[in-house]
């Protein structure tokens, strides 16, 4: 009898964690999107509403393979660069990492319109996506979800980071990587491209192996930021701008640099 207890007691407790596993990352968002691929990006997708990026309204962007979204221009950069340096790149990066979707078994990057609690919005979700070259033994899942809120002012977005599954961080292409870990890490943040102090941010553990992958107690799925969910990170921007926490001097690995973000392309054989 004893042992029936404890098997049911540990089979919910199992369930519980089943179900709040992904509570993160909310449905739909998926009307379109890019197929199979390595470096691609989305046609100028319209938001829906306006956002003011830190004085530059947009009411369009590119969704990008490699765990970006940008403005002005799309991004096939595939190494992860530093987000606090001038890039002359408007950048939201939930996980800008070298995604790699080609695999028969990988999932592919989706986006599009809806609402979140009754207010307009535009997401893009990254489910079940590998890594370079063409591997799906490691699957991510995250996504990026802008929420129009005009209603505090003009122009006004909450911007999430949801997250269910980190499991690699880098691929083949990133010094020192293998099997996905290591080398040159993914970067969580955003960026409006001037480098300008209070116009950027990048999450602690940006660059920094290991530190957000799922298997590490400061892996994104087990903290939030400006949420009581766990794997959510709310950032406000706007006038009236939610407070973050800025990323340690130490976690700053510095950058790629400007002529990387604007020129390089991949030199390897796809």
């Amino acid at each position: 009898m004893r042992r029936q207890v404890w098997f049911w007691a540990i089979a919910g407790t199992l369930c519980t964690l089943a179900a709040a596993r992904g509570t993160a990352i909310r449905p739909g968002f998926d009307t379109t999107l890019l197929p199979h691929s390595d470096e691609a990006w989305s046609d100028l997708t319209p938001l829906g509403f306006t956002l003011d990026f830190f004085g530059t309204s947009y009411t369009r962007l590119y969704v990008n393979t490699n765990g970006n979204v940008t403005f002005k221009d799309p991004s096939y950069v595939f190494v992860p660069f530093n987000l606090t340096t001038k890039l002359g790149i408007p950048m939201l990066a939930p996980f800008f990492a070298d995604v790699d979707t080609r695999a028969a078994s990988s999932g592919v990057v989706r986006y599009g319109s809806g609402t979140v609690d009754g207010r307009n919005a535009f997401g893009a979700s990254w489910i079940d996506v590998g890594y370079f070259f063409k591997h799906a033994d490691k699957l991510n899942s995250f996504q990026l979800v802008l929420i129009d809120r005009s209603d505090r002012h003009p122009g006004d977005v909450d911007v999430e980071f949801n997250y269910d599954r980190n499991v690699w961080e880098s691929g083949d292409w990133s010094t020192g990587s293998a099997n996905g870990l290591g080398g040159l890490s993914a970067r969580v943040g955003y960026t409006n491209g001037t480098g300008e102090a209070g116009t950027l941010f990048e999450l602690a553990g940006s660059g920094v192996a290991g530190a957000f992958l799922d298997g590490n107690p400061t892996g994104l799925i087990h903290q939030s930021l400006n949420s009581t969910v766990a794997g959510r990170y709310v950032f406000s921007i706007g006038q009236e701008p939610l407070a973050t926490i800025p990323a340690p001097a130490a976690l700053v690995l510095g950058g790629i640099g400007a002529a990387l973000v604007r020129g390089l392309r991949r030199r390897r054989m796809l």
